[in-house]
Formats: C-alpha cells, structure tokens, sequence
C-alpha cells in the first residue's frame, strides 16, 4: 500500500492556508459576477461562491492564492486527486500520437475495453461488452434504451432519492426537485419505489424487526397482479445512493430486489457513476451485496481529470443491439481512454481500494463518537471513503437542518479552507468524498475543521 509520505508529495503542502480575509476574495468574487454575463447558471455549482484556479492532488488553489483541502474531489470525480503526475504523462503521450478518432476504433479504447472486462464485478468480469459515453447521464440514458430493446418491454424501475442524470430519459428516473419542476412531461413507464432510508423510513418502521419491507415492497409491486408493474424491461438502482444522501443499502436489500428482477425477467442495472472506482472500499459498490448485475454504469472518479464514462453489459444482451444505432462521436476519446487506463492502474497499484476501506472506517469512528456530543449530527453512515453526515435541528425529532443551517456550515468550512459539497434529498447531508489520494493528515485536518464550525452551531 503506498506510503503517507509518497501521498503528501501528489498535493500542494501546508493546507489550508486562506489568504483574504472574505471568502470570495476580491479576485474570485469578480469572477463569480461576471459569469452569469456569459454561461448558464443552471450548471451544478453555479451558486458555490469558489472559483477553482490550480488543482494539484487533493488541493485546490482560487484565482487570489487562497489554498483549500477539496474532501468533495469534484464531485467524486478526481479519485487518484487533481493532476496526477502519471496522468499527466499519460496524456503528454497518447496526445502526440492521437487524440479524436471518431466513433471508429482506437487503440487505446479497445484495449480500455479489455481493462474494463478485466475489473468488472462478478456477473460481468470477462464477460461483457463496454459502450462508451462522455458523462454519466449519457450512460444511463443508453441503459434504459437497450433494456428496453433487448427485453421488449418499456417500463423502468428507479427509487425515491434516486439520481441517474438529468437528460431526457434519465431526468424521468431522478428525483430531486431542482431537476424536475418546470421541465416536464418527462418519459412515460416509470415507477419509483422506496430505497433502504432506515433513518427515515416510509413506512415508519425501526431497523430491527422491519424484515426490509422497503425491499419486500419492490418484489410486490413487480411480481404481484393489478399494481401496474406489468411490462419492466429494467430495476435501475444505485448500490449506495449519492445525490439523495449519501445511504448505503443492506446487502439483503439489493439481493431481494435482484431475486425479484429475475422472477419478473426484468433486468437488474447498478448505477456505480458516484460509488464506483474504489470509492467504497470495494471496486464496485455492488460487491458489498454479492449480487450480479445485468448492466452497470460507471463514469467519475474512472475519468478523473479527462470525462469518461460508460455502460457495461452481459455479452448475450450486448449481442441483441443493432449494429450502428447509438453513436457517441467524442466518446473514448484516445487521450481520456489512456487516462482512464492510468487511473485504474494507479487505483490497484497503490492499493487504494483496500486503504478506502480502512481510512474510511477510521474517519466514521471519529465521526461517530463526535455525534454523541454534537447535537446537530443526527446519523454518520456510508462505505469507504463515501460519507455521509446528516444534519438535523432536534436529534428526537430528526427534522432536518435548513437552508440557513447549511449555508452556514458550508460557509464556515470553506472560509478555513475545506471544500465540501452538501447532498441529501433536505439538503441537510454532508458529504466526505475526497479523492482516495488524501493522507490522513489532511483527511484529519478537514474533520478537525468540519467538527469545529459543528460546534459552533
């Protein structure tokens, strides 16, 4: 396992370190206000008052010097951390030789396509056919269109809480709010069904005793008559959800709801775009239950600096598609398929699955025993280096911490330096998501800062 000392040189030293007194400095600031003038807001972090300027490891640097700890490595993308040095030599060589290719075989992206085979869970390793895209959406969206065409049903199967992307198909599966009001009549056949939320549960239930109900519940609605579940081509589910608040499922769960898929013949597809590439202390999050999926999509933290994303499918489904009928012109690009390459290398050589899970256990405890004596962390609970800290008002009642609450907390973090992105289907979860990169140092200091401005709430 790499060393703590190889891992302090990948980042910038002595973060964080904040040079103006306000957070945005002045520099940053004009940049904020100018950007409305020129690019659309809608675009996730457009009211996060930080403008990245430098990114090395798991660090970042604004256009005013100020130097920050980035536990949300870009949304769960930057799994080995921002400018790995063998990325960027990676990308320095494959660039000199081929970059765009088309939607015509390269090199580099068949032998990607061999890689991914090598690493895929259990029901797809060296058995599957990987279709490339250039974002998670877009994997998603051509999921739910070859189930549809190699199962010859339409209906699809999502859970509340759910993200899967924000196109046309794959916005019909998410749930959030922001993404949904004003923009429909989204793509008709979709059924959502509870997810595994035991701290707030549908139906009321306590964790003990319950027989996960939520799980028997997906088996009923899909293999019982007159619920309207009677044409699933597919059950898109994500192993540990991310955008609804960072919850991971029972493994029985995802089990019951895989045994249920089968006796419906509706296929079983795990969404690993956030979870996947080592972020949980396993490969794939789906390992955690030992079930086999159908289809799975990745993206993220298998990118990194370069997008990358795709779709991994059984060899007998793969061989149903018609040739020619998903073109995807900039997908796998050379350059980002020997970046992605690299990744995963560096993923395996630096074993940084195995130390996800260990430093990820090592940060809940702490988070853990904090939560006994700070009275705004209601619940502490993820896998690996995906955590998750829900916030609340009252710990007896559970009602979830507000807006104001959390602007607070997110300001108060980033004005000592630590990035962290707030999820959660309330708004009220924060998450630890940093690149598995970090060292413990910087991993220690962000707690040590988070529990700090907890306190002070």
């Amino acid at each position: 396992m790499i060393s703590e000392q190889a891992l302090e040189e990948l980042s910038f030293a002595d973060a964080p370190n904040m040079i103006t007194d306000a957070i945005p400095g002045p520099k940053t600031g004009e940049l904020l206000g100018e950007a409305p003038e020129y690019e659309s807001m809608t675009r996730g972090g457009g009211g996060f008052p930080l403008v990245f300027d430098i990114g090395k490891g798991v660090t970042v640097k604004d256009p005013d010097g100020n130097l920050y700890i980035d536990v949300s490595a870009g949304v769960g993308v930057n799994s080995v951390g921002r400018a790995h040095p063998r990325v960027i030599e990676a990308m320095e060589r494959q660039s000199k030789i081929l970059m765009h290719a088309s939607d015509i075989s390269n090199t580099r992206r068949g032998e990607l396509a061999r890689k991914i085979a090598s690493i895929a869970p259990p029901g797809l390793k060296d058995d599957c056919i990987t279709y490339f895209t250039q974002s998670g959406s877009g994997a998603l969206e051509s999921a739910i269109k070859f189930a549809r065409k190699v199962t010859g049903r339409h209906q699809i199967m999502a859970f509340h809480g759910a993200y899967h992307g924000v196109w046309a198909a794959s916005n019909a599966l998410t749930t959030g709010d922001q993404y949904r009001k004003g923009y429909g009549p989204f793509m008709g056949g979709v059924i959502h069904a509870p997810y595994q939320y035991c701290y707030r549960c549908p139906f009321g239930l306590k964790r003990d005793g319950c027989e996960l109900a939520c799980a028997h519940y997906v088996d009923h609605v899909l293999n019982t008559p007159y619920t309207a579940a009677d044409d699933v081509a597919a059950v898109i589910i994500e192993p540990l959800q991310g955008e609804g608040g960072y919850i991971p499922p029972d493994p029985e769960y995802l089990q019951i709801i895989k045994a249920a898929c089968e006796k419906h013949g509706a296929l079983f597809i795990a969404d690993e775009v956030q979870a996947g590439a080592g972020r949980t202390g396993k490969m794939w999050s789906i390992e955690h239950a030992g079930v086999e999926p159908d289809m799975m999509t990745f993206g993220k933290g298998m990118g990194g600096d370069l997008p990358m994303a795709g779709l991994i499918m059984r060899k007998d489904l793969a061989q149903q598609l018609d040739d020619m009928s998903q073109p995807q012109t900039f997908a796998a690009n050379a350059v980002s398929a020997a970046v992605c390459m690299t990744n995963i290398d560096i993923i395996n050589e630096y074993e940084l699955v195995e130390r996800a899970a260990v430093v990820g256990e090592e940060v809940m405890k702490r988070l853990r025993t904090a939560s006994e004596t700070i009275p705004i962390i209601g619940e502490v609970r993820g896998r690996g280096l995906m955590i998750g800290i829900e916030l609340v008002k009252d710990k007896e009642t559970r009602e979830p911490a507000d807006g104001e609450m959390m602007m607070n907390v997110v300001m108060g973090l980033l004005s000592k330096g630590i990035i962290m992105v707030p999820c959660g289907r309330n708004g009220n979860v924060l998450r630890l998501m940093p690149s598995l990169t970090i060292t413990r140092d910087y991993m220690n200091k962000a707690v040590d800062i988070l529990l700090d401005v907890l306190n002070t709430l």
